[in-house]
C-alpha cells in the first residue's frame, strides 16, 4: 500500500507540474501578444501621422518631416507577431521615406513624377494604417477613434483615406 500511495503522489505531482507549465506558457503567450499589440498601436499612430504628412505634401506641396523612431524601436516585437506579408506592408511605408526626402529636396523634379511618387507613398501608408487598425483595435475602439478629433482633423483624415468607408475614425 505504501508504494501505491507513493506512485499516486508522484503521478499527481507530475501532472501538477505539467499543468503549471502549460498555464505559464499560456500566460507568457498572452503577455507577448499584448506587448506586440501595444507596439502595433504605437506604430499605427506614427504611420497615421506620416500618412497625413505625405497627403499634405501630395495635395498642397508642403513637406513635413516623417518619423520612424517608433517603428525602429518596436520592429522586433512586430516581426514576431505579424505575418510576413503584413510586416512587409508596414516596411514598405517606411522604406518610402528616402523617396519622400528626394521628392521634397529635388526642385527640378517634374510635377507628374512628384505626384506619382507621393501618390504611391500615400497608398502604402493607407494600406499599412488600415492593416494595423484592423489588427490592433477592437470594432468598438475603431468606432471611437475619432471621438476626440476635431471636425477639421476628422475631415482631413477622411480625405486622406478615401477608400475607407469609416475613414473619419482613423488617422
Amino acid at each position: 500500500m505504501h508504494a501505491q500511495q507513493l506512485l499516486i503522489g508522484v503521478t499527481g505531482a507530475l501532472l501538477g507540474v505539467i499543468g503549471w507549465l502549460f498555464v505559464g506558457m499560456y500566460l507568457q503567450r498572452r503577455e507577448h501578444a499584448r506587448h506586440a499589440r501595444d507596439a502595433g498601436r504605437a506604430v499605427y499612430f506614427e504611420l497615421g501621422a506620416n500618412h497625413l504628412i505625405v497627403f499634405t505634401a501630395l495635395e498642397y506641396g508642403t513637406f513635413g518631416v516623417l518619423s520612424r523612431a517608433t517603428f525602429d524601436a518596436l520592429l522586433p516585437q512586430l516581426a514576431t507577431w505579424l505575418p510576413a506579408a503584413e510586416l512587409q506592408a508596414l516596411a514598405l511605408a517606411y522604406l518610402g521615406h528616402g523617396a519622400y526626402r528626394q521628392v521634397a529636396e529635388e526642385p527640378g523634379l517634374p510635377a507628374d513624377a512628384r505626384r506619382a511618387a507621393l501618390s504611391a507613398l500615400s497608398e502604402t501608408h493607407r494600406v499599412a494604417v488600415e492593416l494595423l487598425r484592423r489588427r490592433v483595435f477592437s470594432p468598438a475602439e475603431i468606432g471611437s477613434l475619432a471621438k476626440y478629433a476635431g471636425e477639421q482633423n476628422a475631415r482631413l483624415m477622411s480625405t486622406a483615406q478615401p477608400d475607407d468607408p469609416g475613414s473619419a475614425t482613423g488617422p
